[in-house]
């Protein structure tokens, strides 16, 4: 199956820079369309602070404070667009079927970013997301996580740099879960364009399910030669060992399941998802 379209919230920051450059890329590697979609701030969010023991004229100064701050951040935002889909010749239209270029359309909504992005994302191939600000803890960013749990749906972290390449050199994380596998389902395309592939396995890593010999099989079907490396934790982090593999393999793509334990194991103890997220300086498509 082809990348037919991409969802990109877009949020003006330097990390959505990246990650606008890095959906355009992805964008006219597969001929695809991405609508960059920008969710303002409902003003009427503030109006709960009433009983907070604020005035009713205070609380209209805020909203009207709120409203005008939304608008500038998203005529920033569109300008933004707009400069970089010309940089990156990319045609500002409608998605279109068959289309043999990349199309790209930037969208304004008002309400909850994490509401809003999980629904859209439903019905697109691959949402784009900016990666979390190295300074804000990963457990706060709640349009990755709603993308991640309510999508259904594979979601790419961009780097904090966008890439030069994408998809070139591809590695697939294993471990025999049903994240992994959904993760491989959602590589196949990649893994079928890609120069080269190498899976990922660990003993530490690997859960109750098929094993890396089994997936090379699999993928071999699919017409896809992947190599494997079984490769040992970095300091007793599953991720760091991870992570330095695919950079032993100059891997421009990491796919792989997510939190195969509970978002909230991972978030007290740490685990190989959460290493992932925070340290990762390469494109990641992560699956649950």
């Amino acid at each position: 199956m082809a990348i037919r379209k991409l969802l990109l919230p877009l949020t003006g920051t330097a990390a959505g820079e990246a990650a606008l450059t890095t959906a355009l890329m992805i964008a006219r590697r597969w001929n695809a369309h991405v609508l960059a979609l920008h969710v303002r701030v409902d003003s009427r969010d503030v109006a709960p602070l009433a009983g907070e023991g604020l005035s009713g004229a205070m609380i209209e100064e805020m909203m009207s404070a709120t409203e005008k701050e939304s608008g500038d951040r998203a005529h920033a935002v569109r300008g933004m667009f707009d400069r970089f889909v010309a940089r990156h010749e990319v045609v500002i239209g409608d998605a279109r079927p068959g289309a043999d270029h990349a199309t790209a359309s930037f969208a304004s909504v008002t309400g909850r970013e994490e509401d809003l992005v999980a629904q859209q994302a439903r019905l697109a191939d691959l949402t784009v997301v900016p990666h979390p600000d190295a300074g804000e803890d990963v457990s706060s960013s709640d349009a990755l996580h709603a993308v991640l749990f309510d999508s259904g749906r594979p979601v790419l972290i961009s780097p904090r740099v966008a890439p030069t390449t994408i998809g070139t050199r591809i590695c697939l994380a294993w471990n025999g879960t049903a994240e992994s596998a959904a993760s491989a389902l959602a590589a196949l395309p990649w893994m079928q364009r890609a120069e080269a592939v190498r899976i990922l396995s660990a003993e530490g890593y690997q859960r109750r399910g098929p094993g890396a010999p089994e997936l090379a099989a699999y993928l071999a079907l699919h017409e896809i030669r992947a190599d494997i490396e079984m490769f040992h934790s970095v300091g007793n982090s599953v991720g760091a060992g991870l992570l330095a593999a695919a950079r032993r393999f100059d891997c421009d793509l990491l796919s792989m399941g997510a939190y195969s334990h509970s978002r909230l194991r991972q978030l007290i103890l740490g685990g190989v998802t959460r290493h992932v997220l925070e340290n990762s300086n390469l494109p990641v498509m992560m699956t649950r």
